[in-house]
């Protein structure tokens, strides 16, 4: 009877034993619960990815700001016009003065007209300026003499010049009294008006004599 009971404790405690077994083996299971790197992992590319964007500096062309701002710089320093060309000469960068420059002797008096360039920059003449003299008969336009105008490149500073002639009034009557000269730039809209320092007066005429010229860019003297 003494060893039956024997018999059976021990099989009860083998029993208990396996069950306990089976217990640990589903406690430690580790198919249900996600690797403990897998979460940190995850979450480092996600925090590594935003730092690349902020950090990284780009735009979405894969440039820098420094970059992308060096080529606008470039393209704005440019000191020409659309088509590559030097940009032509406006009138308010132009200092236009003029002075009398006859020689004595001549049948015509001579006005030269002086056009510097003090707009910071290269710019262009071409072709005639546009002179018209203020009389207290009216507003008289200058003829161009038909020679060939050149195009001139004027740089920051520079000076070009063109002439005025016209007839010299020795009929002794008052003629026809200049008040003002006004000039206006080729190619431009906006005149400028100086004093005339030619001769006070124009002989009066039937539109037969001699009339008033204006010589192209660079010329000087009797319209050339």
């Amino acid at each position: 009877m003494r060893v039956r009971k024997l018999t059976l404790a021990a099989m009860a405690l083998a029993a208990g034993l396996s069950l306990t077994a089976c217990q640990n083996d589903d406690g430690t299971d580790q198919s249900a619960t996600p690797p403990a790197a897998s979460a940190p992992s995850a979450a480092d590319g996600g925090s590594g990815s935003a730092g690349s964007d902020q950090e990284g500096g780009t735009d979405s062309g894969g440039k820098t700001p420094n970059e992308s701002g060096g080529s606008g710089g470039s393209d704005a320093t440019g000191g020409s016009g659309e088509d590559g060309k030097t940009a032509k000469c406006r009138t308010d960068e132009l200092e236009i003065t003029a002075i009398d420059a006859t020689v004595g002797g001549d049948d015509r008096g001579t006005v030269a007209v002086d056009l510097k360039n003090g707009g910071g920059r290269d710019c262009t003449l071409e072709g005639y300026a546009g002179v018209d003299l203020k009389t207290n008969a009216g507003t008289l336009s200058a003829k161009r003499t038909g020679e060939q105008a050149p195009t001139v490149v004027l740089a920051d500073g520079d000076t070009v010049t063109f002439g005025i002639t016209y007839p010299v009034n020795d009929t002794g009557g008052s003629g026809v009294r200049i008040t003002g000269l006004v000039v206006t730039p080729p190619n431009e809209t906006k005149s400028v008006t100086l004093d005339w320092p030619g001769a006070a007066s124009l002989p009066v005429t039937d539109g037969s004599g001699t009339p008033v010229q204006v010589g192209p860019m660079g010329s000087a003297g009797q319209g050339g």
